[in-house]
């Protein structure tokens, strides 16, 4: 396992259990604790943790892990969610992406669709991420349209009034919401108020709203509130979305496609 693997896999399992400890950690991962110690200490002057004696606790009461980090959780499923939703849009629409895991493999399957291989544009993709924009900056056939605002460093997505400046004056056709939660009673929502204004923009300025979420995101709250329930058309999830749960979306009037 390279470094770089093994950092994405040490933070995943420090945001899941808050604590871990340096004997656990080897073992989870298959190495010498020699080498959980040496990690422990390159991330914490990173800043990404607190060393503790023994181990390591998450850096903060409250912690976000940042995108480059994370590891491809749930990947299987994000790809045929991601599919799903690239089949959604239709050659020459104007689509909004905001930033995540997810919406970052609907950006790449946007890319390999054959019928977007050309076009003046094929497609115009408006988006506040920038490592979006920069996959696809290089598809000469789409437009790309990158708002300002400030970076966050947890996800690479531009926010604040400079961002929201720019979302004014478009008009999209569908917007794609990555998530951290939604739920059919409390809407979809994210970590951070400054990017689920930005996301809220995105809706309100769309004529069709997909929410691209994996299972584990469903029945869930957040902090942050981006748009009601009822502001979605269609959500996208995998097979193993509780049945029940998928039911009160569909009583909500919203669509749903299982991948």
């Amino acid at each position: 396992m390279s470094r770089d693997a093994r950092w994405k896999a040490l933070l995943e399992l420090l945001v899941e259990r808050g604590r871990l400890d340096v004997e656990d950690a080897a073992a989870a991962l298959a190495v010498s604790a020699a080498t959980i110690r040496r990690d422990f200490d390159q991330l914490a002057e990173q800043q990404m943790l607190l060393r503790t004696r023994g181990g390591a606790v998450v850096h903060g009461v409250s912690y976000e892990l940042p995108l480059r980090y994370k590891t491809a959780r749930q990947a299987t499923e994000k790809q045929r969610i991601a599919g799903a939703v690239a089949a959604l849009v239709a050659p020459g629409e104007a689509v909004g992406l905001t930033g995540g895991t997810t919406t970052t493999e609907v950006a790449r399957a946007l890319a390999v669709r054959g019928d977007l291989a050309s076009g003046s544009p094929a497609l115009t993709v408006v988006t506040n991420a920038l490592n979006i924009a920069a996959e696809l900056a290089v598809r000469p056939q789409f437009k790309i349209v990158v708002t300002g605002g400030v970076a966050r460093a947890q996800s690479y997505e531009l926010v604040g009034p400079l961002a929201d400046g720019v979302l004014g004056q478009l008009t999209l056709d569908v917007a794609v919401l990555g998530v951290v939660s939604f739920d059919a009673t409390h809407g979809a929502a994210a970590h951070d108020e400054a990017e689920a204004a930005v996301d809220r923009l995105l809706c309100e300025r769309a004529e069709r709203v997909v929410v691209a979420a994996d299972s584990s995101k469903l029945g869930r709250r957040a902090f942050a509130r981006i748009c009601a329930a009822d502001t979605v058309d269609t959500l996208v999830t995998d097979t193993a979305a509780d049945a029940a749960t998928v039911g009160r979306f569909e009583e909500a009037g919203i669509r749903v496609l299982l991948v």
